[in-house]
């Protein structure tokens, strides 16, 4: 008989009450300052992030190898025969390698590593659903041929206070940075079929760009219907204020607002993101 486990990375945004609910794993990656080192969502929060950015610059890495092997030694003194694991695009960091890596030194538990080529809830999604899935009694073979078809009914689109942390980081993937910051344009960024942030669109201003979200929201729900995700990055207000305007739109299924974003893409986005993640339903 199959036991199936869930691992995501802390990157996916997923919620506590979700994580608890379907018992997920999350592997966090490594927030490195000057003098010290946090585990993302595990001795750091976003709020701490953004405190401190302007005074220090911290960097990221990949969840350490000693996490993700004591996660599988975990797995498997937990009697788990097969684990699904959604990592953050491969085009935004390596922690899909690392993990793929590690999985080989397994075999005794049959391991689907999924690249989301998402981040944020966008990421989540695909392991909310196989956990509904695993409810439902599918198999191990069943949801690993569902999980592609989760990605492609997401859609991730945000907009950053300032492009300064993504150059920073070299997250910025074909999103054009000093000329717009001097311009004042505020790109909307989404993320492309190979998990790379792109330009989708750009207009002049912080209040223009949150308008365009809203028009792009109206657009889309034009002839589909969605569960909405609303996430930011210390910009609390203005995402309430979004979000309450895409409730009373038609063919919203749902509106759902998760608050911060986590700290390792505080890191990397820096203060004002608002990010809207679309998920199409039947």
């Amino acid at each position: 008989m199959q036991k199936i486990a869930l691992v995501t990375d802390s990157a996916s945004d997923i919620t506590k009450e979700l994580k608890e609910r379907y018992n997920v794993r999350v592997l966090p990656f490594r927030i490195i300052y000057k003098d010290r080192e946090y585990s993302d969502g595990v001795d750091i929060t976003p709020k701490y992030v953004y405190d401190t950015l302007e005074t220090e610059a911290p960097t990221s890495s990949l969840p350490a190898m000693k996490d993700i092997e004591n996660m599988y030694e975990e797995l498997k003194s937990e009697g788990y025969t097969h684990v699904i694991i959604v990592t953050l695009s491969s085009g935004l960091s390596g922690v899909h390698n690392a993990i793929s890596l590690a999985s080989e030194n397994h075999p005794e538990i049959k391991s689907f590593v999924y690249d989301s080529k998402a981040i944020s809830y966008a990421e989540a999604l695909p392991i909310v659903e196989a956990a509904k899935m695993i409810e439902k009694g599918m198999s191990f073979e069943e949801i690993v041929k569902e999980i592609p078809r989760v990605t492609e009914k997401t859609e991730l689109f945000f907009v950053v206070g300032t492009l300064e942390y993504l150059k920073r980081g070299g997250r910025i993937g074909r999103v054009s940075g000093t000329i717009a910051e001097l311009l004042n344009i505020k790109p909307i960024i989404s993320v492309d079929k190979n998990g790379v942030y792109y330009t989708y669109d750009k207009v002049r201003g912080r209040k223009q760009s949150i308008n365009r979200m809203l028009e792009i929201a109206k657009d889309k729900l034009s002839n589909k219907k969605y569960d909405i995700h609303i996430i930011h990055g210390e910009a609390e207000d203005e995402s309430k204020n979004v979000a309450e305007q895409l409730k009373g739109l038609e063919n919203v299924n749902s509106v759902t607002f998760h608050g911060y974003l986590s700290p390792v893409s505080g890191v990397h986005s820096g203060p004002g993101l608002i990010g809207v993640i679309f998920y199409e339903v039947e």
